[in-house]
């Protein structure tokens, strides 16, 4: 239902928008869309949300000031913006949606129930 994609491998300091595009999203007023990410030997960490509650947005202290989230409701597709990209950003990137009350859980993997592939990404030089 949700299909991610944008991913690849870049510089430290440069930047990559990811997309995260399905059917569910064309309805954000219903549904919370968040980013995740999971890097090798990590847990998944909660990098970003867009949430059905008044368009409210959150942010990881790691990717705060760098990463902006947004949605057009007109393209089913959610993006994340991702800009002076570091090694430490590397992961794989899941996006994920939720019909439920988040905003107290944004950043929670447990609160979303629709999943999409993930789409890799890797900073080196």
């Amino acid at each position: 239902q949700l299909q991610a994609s944008g991913g690849g491998l870049v510089q430290p300091g440069d930047s990559l928008r990811l997309s995260c595009a399905g059917s569910l999203l064309l309805d954000l007023d219903f549904y919370s869309v968040a980013w995740f990410r999971q890097a090798p030997g990590k847990e998944r960490e909660g990098v970003s949300c867009l949430s059905s509650n008044e368009g409210r947005i959150y942010y990881s202290d790691s990717v705060k000031g760098r990463f902006t989230i947004s949605g057009d409701a007109a393209k089913n597709t959610v993006y994340l913006q991702m800009n002076s990209l570091k090694p430490e950003d590397t992961a794989v990137y899941y996006c994920a949606a939720s019909s439920r009350n988040i905003d107290l859980y944004a950043l929670r993997a447990d609160v979303y129930d629709h999943w999409g592939q993930g789409t890799l990404v890797t900073v080196s030089s």
